[in-house]
């Protein structure tokens, strides 16, 4: 099957951080790949990506599937949930609502959905245990929904490079370039498409064995600075993602000598 017009809606997990262009001024990622690959011999192809970082599932709905709803794709894929699930005042009944609505809305909008459960990240830093019942919560509504509406889900929550550091950027929250890479293979895998076997490959080599050392750097480099920014939000009613813009928020081609194509990345 073939498709002419897709679209990304979702966090920054679907905006490509953390996975920059060689110029560093803008993200690539899994959804940049997989539009690359599916341009290929679709010259009426096009792509749009509404994603914005910071935003949890009950923003995306509102602020996203409007215009993905204007926008008429054939296909639409959905990362969210993290957000929620680092938010304060969780619930997972809540939570599960919003995952409902967000996959239900997107079936309403295109024929075929892709969406995705979140990996145990949760193993990648000190304390992560208390994050892991959340995710799971999270995880159990978007397999639910998944079936419910039909949609194409990728659960990443088995994938065992979660434990390679490799594939994370110094946060270890979002994916490097070798994560997108990967992940632009499982989906494009999922909608019967060929992929460049190098992204499924194990790394060569061995990751940087964890220490003290590097979880207290982390802490201090990531950590409490997102800490410390999350408070002055609250402090004057600021929301994560406020100020962003969709990196892409048009429908446009996909050029097949543009930098994140097959074979150049």
């Amino acid at each position: 099957m073939s498709y002419h017009r897709f679209v990304v809606v979702g966090d920054s997990c679907a905006e490509g951080l953390d996975d920059p262009y060689p110029d560093q001024r803008h993200y690539r990622g899994w959804a940049d790949f997989v539009a690359a690959r599916l341009a290929e011999g679709e010259p009426g192809f096009r792509y749009a990506n509404l994603a914005v970082r910071g935003r949890r599932l009950d923003q995306i709905v509102p602020e996203q599937l409007p215009a993905a709803t204007r926008l008429a794709p054939d296909l639409i894929a959905l990362f969210g949930g993290g957000n929620d699930v680092m938010s304060r005042g969780w619930d997972a009944r809540t939570v599960a609502r919003r995952v409902d609505a967000a996959i239900r809305a997107c079936t309403e909008i295109s024929p075929v959905v892709v969406t995705f459960t979140l990996s145990d990240v949760s193993r990648r830093m000190p304390l992560g245990s208390r994050m892991r019942p959340r995710i799971v919560a999270l995880n159990e509504a978007i397999r639910e929904a998944a079936v419910s509406y039909g949609a194409q889900l990728i659960d990443l929550w088995p994938d065992q490079a979660v434990t390679d550091s490799r594939y994370f950027g110094a946060d270890r929250l979002h994916l490097s370039a070798h994560g997108h890479r990967r992940l632009a293979a499982y989906v494009l895998a999922r909608l019967g498409l060929d992929h460049d076997p190098a992204w499924l490959a194990p790394l060569p080599g061995t990751a940087a064995p964890g220490s003290r050392r590097a979880d207290l750097q982390w802490l201090l480099r990531e950590v409490l600075p997102v800490a410390a920014t999350r408070t002055r939000n609250r402090l004057i009613g600021r929301q994560p993602g406020d100020g962003f813009f969709p990196k892409r928020p048009d429908l446009l081609p996909m050029a097949l000598d543009e930098a994140w194509a097959p074979g150049n990345a």
